[in-house]
């Protein structure tokens, strides 16, 4: 059925209004419901880099809530694999800025990589280090938190901690699979995890990059599978991490096909 101007207009319109509420309650909300928690957490908490783990996954659990209530049209099918997974690092295609904050919000003790260049954002930049994430260069002054970090990272995978990486390192724009970069299987190799793949689809038809607004009318099922759990002999005299990278990038780019 052909869609008229007016259905045109009213799409536009809910898109807008549901998509002001979503940001609101990003930025709005984690002042008002959430900042005091992060500052008790700051000021008295014994592990303020476990606490502020936790509030993080709490915060965006609240606001996947949120955009389920308010997008019913869009369906969610989260392997509850993906939800045991403790102790690995996480290797994840990217597609969407929701890739990052949705696999955050299943995991109360984690870290991932985070642009250099938000590092550098007043309180947020502060918020970053006290959660103990990872910039994604060390130049500079970053280079001691990359140092501090790579050096406690066997000890929190060993605790069931999870380091959530997209190793392709930008969202892809057609969903292909583009090349791996090598951080995320040096830190296991170094770290001697396992690796666990994990893949993402149509979180881009619900949020494109570049877009400001949800698509809140378009009908639409978010997935989020896990493909494997690989446990690299890293120590093997045959080990190579270029055929491990092919490896995991074959295994999602076999999926993509078979859900295109």
């Amino acid at each position: 059925m052909k869609t008229t101007p007016l259905q045109k207009w009213q799409s536009a319109l809910k898109d807008l209004i549901i998509t002001l509420i979503l940001w609101g309650y990003y930025t709005i909300g984690f002042v008002v419901l959430f900042a005091p928690f992060y500052a008790w957490a700051r000021l008295f908490s014994t592990d303020v880099t476990l606490a502020f783990q936790r509030l993080n996954a709490r915060f965006y659990r609240w606001f996947f809530v949120l955009l389920r209530w308010l997008v019913p049209v869009c369906q969610w099918q989260v392997d509850p694999a993906v939800k045991t997974i403790r102790g690995a690092v996480m290797v994840a295609n990217h597609l969407s800025y929701l890739d990052p904050i949705l696999l955050i919000s299943f995991f109360e003790r984690h870290t991932t990589i985070a642009k250099q260049r938000l590092f550098h954002i007043p309180l947020y930049g502060r918020m970053l280090r006290l959660s103990g994430y990872i910039p994604s260069s060390a130049d500079g002054p970053l280079a001691e938190i990359m140092l501090a970090s790579m050096e406690k990272m066997p000890a929190f995978l060993s605790g069931g901690g999870n380091l959530i990486i997209f190793p392709e390192g930008t969202r892809s724009r057609d969903g292909q699979i583009g090349a791996l970069n090598t951080g995320a299987f040096k830190i296991a190799r170094l770290c001697n995890a396992p690796i666990h793949v994990v893949y993402i689809q149509n979180t881009a038809r619900l949020f494109r990059p570049g877009q400001f607004l949800f698509d809140t009318c378009s009908a639409n099922t978010v997935r989020v599978e896990h493909l494997a759990r690989i446990e690299p002999g890293y120590d093997d005299a045959d080990f190579s991490l270029k055929d491990l990278m092919a490896h995991v990038r074959g295994m999602m780019e076999t999926r993509r096909l078979q859900v295109r």
